[in-house]
């Protein structure tokens, strides 16, 4: 596990991949992270805490926000979040 420090303000990204998920796209993730390959990470969103799979999406990161967080945040697509990274964990 490695500590990082990266916060940002994003705007909420809806119906995105197969699944049709809310995510946001993570501003310089590759040279925060190091890869552009798959990530789990902890993140705080808005004050929630998530641990949560980063995916690589043209040449950076999208995390996704899973129903239960957009729920709990009041929030869904159009929305902005403020997400701060604060680990990876693998």
């Amino acid at each position: 596990m490695t500590t990082i420090d990266h916060e940002f303000t994003a705007t909420i990204l809806g119906d995105m991949g197969p699944h049709k998920w809310d995510m946001v796209r993570v501003p310089n993730s590759t040279e925060v992270l190091g890869t552009g390959k798959a990530v789990k990470v902890k993140a705080i969103i808005d004050g929630i805490e998530v641990s949560t799979g980063l995916l690589p999406s043209q040449g950076s990161h999208l995390l996704p926000i899973k129903g239960e967080i957009g729920r709990a945040l009041g929030k869904s697509a159009g929305d902005e979040v403020t997400v701060r990274l604060i680990e990876v964990l693998s």
